[in-house]
This record gives C-alpha cells, structure tokens and sequence, in this order.
C-alpha cells in the first residue's frame, strides 16, 4: 500500500514537473501545468484502467498538501497589506460583483440549456473554490460530484481565457489582474496570477475568500429567488 501510494505520488509529481518545463519553453495559457498534468493523468489512468480509488492512494496525500499551500498564501497577502488597505473599496466591490455576475451568467446559462434544478443548484458556486463550492452545493440540494466538475471548469477557463481578456481590455494594474483572476477562477486564477507578481497573487487570494464568504451568504438567496417554494 505505501509502495503504490509513493509510485502514485511520484509519477504525479513527475508529470507536473516535466508539464512545467514545457509550459517555461513556451508560455502558452492552454499549457498550464495544472491542466495539461491532469489531463496527462486522466489519459494514464483510462490507457492502464487503473481505478479512480487505486490512484487515490497516493492523490490522498497530495491532496493534504492544499491546506498548507492554501494557506501560504497568508504571507504575500500580509507584506501586501498596505495595497489592500489602500484599494478596499475597489476590491470589495470589483470581487463581489464578478461573483454575482458569475453566479447569475451561470443560472442564466443553465436554464436557457433547459438543465434540470439539480444541474442549476450544482452549478451555482462554481465561481468559489473547490472545499466551499461542495459544502454549499450539498447544503443546496446540488450533486457535489457536478458542482466539482462545474468548479474545475471555470477554473481553467479563467486562468486559460483569463490572460487574452485583461489584454484586450488593457488591464495591467496588479490589483485589477489579481481580482479578475481571483474571481473568476479562484485557486487556478491564483496560481496563473503567480506569474504576474506577488502584489497579484495577494489580491487574487483576497478575492478567492472573499467569494467563499460572500458566496456562502449570497448562494441560499439566489436559490430562494428562483425557488421561493
């Protein structure tokens, strides 16, 4: 068991790093580490049929790394203080805005699709990060399992669409970068705002909260509004 669960993670790293290096020679959105490793992952996974559980023998413990790594995120956001302080009311607003605009686009998407209400309340907090978006999608009514899926989605379409978009719209301050990243993609926006420095990541990582908080008020609302029975 601990000889796979090490076979597990060490492959995984692997891959992650081998993706890195591709994604340094050529800097392209869509080759994401994040992405391009899961989905070199997924593709080893379905050649060798290897079981979902079997490969989360190891995933477990990769897994546990979120927390601290989640939480590391504390010390830019602390030698950033000054600029949260100074931007307060242009964070709070810009962050929950593109919350609310996520959240009703989404709805919006969904029931003109003709999806079902399980499928609109699984997706209703794919705007927020991952632990969060579960939490509130069972306490909705929703499929963990889909809101998961939802959440992945928005993530690496952000951080892969992401990019273009602050181009053509000719945002270059670190603060409007990091909050439209933060917003819209949460931990994968967050990561790709690495790359724009550490004044980024701070304001990607308040918005990211931000939206978990907000939206775990804003979420039951929502739901009261299109389903007042």
């Amino acid at each position: 068991m601990i000889l796979t669960a090490a076979v597990i993670v060490l492959v995984t790293v692997g891959i992650y790093l081998v993706m890195s290096l591709i994604y340094r020679r050529f800097r392209l959105p869509v080759l994401m580490p994040a992405l391009t490793a899961t989905f070199t992952v997924v593709v080893i996974l379905l050649y060798f049929r290897i079981p979902y559980d079997t490969y989360m023998i190891g995933g477990k413990w990769i897994n546990q790394l979120l927390g601290p790594a989640v939480v590391s995120l504390a010390y830019p956001l602390y030698r950033q203080r000054h600029v949260l302080r100074r931007n307060l009311p242009a964070i709070l607003g810009g962050t929950l805005t593109g919350l609310l605009v996520g959240m009703f686009s989404g709805i919006l998407l969904a029931v003109v699709s003709g999806f079902p209400k399980l499928y609109i309340l699984s997706l209703l907090p794919k705007s927020i990060t991952t632990p969060v978006a579960i939490q509130i999608s069972s306490n909705l009514g929703g499929e963990s399992s889909l809101t998961s899926v939802f959440v992945m989605i928005a993530g690496f379409t952000g951080a892969i669409a992401g990019p273009y978009i602050l181009k053509l719209f000719r945002i270059k301050g670190a603060v409007g970068i990091g909050i439209g990243l933060g917003t819209a993609s949460h931990a994968l926006g967050t990561a790709k705002a690495l790359e724009y420095g550490e004044e980024s990541v701070s304001m990607s990582s308040v918005a990211m909260t931000v939206c978990a908080i907000a939206g775990s008020c804003a979420a039951p609302l929502v739901v009261w509004m299109l389903y007042p029975h």
